[in-house]
């Protein structure tokens, strides 16, 4: 299970995601770093924990359409492995983040438009480089696309697999930043048995580096965490003990 630090991005610093309310985020407060500085931030990440693979979520794109491009090739150069999910919502929107240096291409249920552009994105840039975000709000889908809002969220697995993805987030956004447990294992638990294939990334909920060592069994091959590493609560041996990265 590989440990993958979120970078939750607004404003051109990291704030710190609580329950999907935006509206509320604040820049983030961290023992890691005395800085919201996401290039700080990161070189934290990397240099307390180890850690150099990164998710980005880049909240000024999904919210305002605007992509901090320049911050993702300037991470890209300094050696850091990207995910990052920046509203993607065209093939020239994914080609920007991709070539600006990201080494994965997250679409996201949440600005999806049409379910064949998910297809298309695929097709064009392979499975590896296209990833994705399966987006839920209290378990259900956050998404615009109206025949997927009332459907049991593994109906939407299930086609996004017939269309070559292979590679899958289920992030629930009610549960980030509380620290209260994953609530996606069930669905990720349904997800594995009828998609073996699939990589799975979950994230949302933890707590502190305990809750690592259960999640050894769990059909789980990345954990997004942001807060639990902020508080000093997953540590460097944690994260030795219980991931691979």
């Amino acid at each position: 299970m590989k440990i993958l630090p979120v970078l939750d991005l607004l404003d051109g610093v990291v704030v710190r995601g609580v329950a999907g309310q935006r509206d509320s985020y604040r820049p983030v407060e961290s023992c890691l770093v005395d800085s919201a500085d996401p290039l700080a931030v990161a070189e934290a990440f990397r240099r307390q924990l180890g850690l150099s693979e990164l998710y980005l979520a880049d909240l000024d794109a999904i919210l305002h359409g605007t992509r901090n491009l320049e911050l993702i090739g300037t991470l890209a150069e300094r050696g850091f492995s990207l995910l990052v999910d920046a509203g993607l919502n065209s093939a020239a929107s994914t080609r920007a983040v991709l070539d600006s240096g990201a080494a994965a291409a997250v679409t996201g249920l949440e600005t999806l438009t049409d379910p064949a552009l998910l297809g298309q994105l695929v097709n064009q840039w392979g499975p590896e480089r296209v990833v994705f975000s399966l987006d839920l709000k209290c378990g259900q889908p956050l998404t615009a696309i109206s025949r997927w809002r009332n459907v049991p969220p593994l109906e939407i697995v299930r086609e996004a697999a017939g269309l070559g993805v292979s590679r899958l987030i289920v992030l629930d956004l009610a549960q980030v930043g509380l620290e209260e447990g994953l609530s996606t294992l069930p669905l990720c638990r349904q997800i594995r048995r009828e998609l073996p294939e699939l990589e799975l990334i979950t994230g949302g909920g933890i707590s502190d580096g305990a809750d690592l060592q259960p999640l050894q069994h769990e059909p789980v091959d990345g954990l997004l965490v942001a807060t639990a590493l902020h508080r000093g609560r997953m540590t460097r041996d944690d994260i030795q003990r219980y991931s691979a990265q």
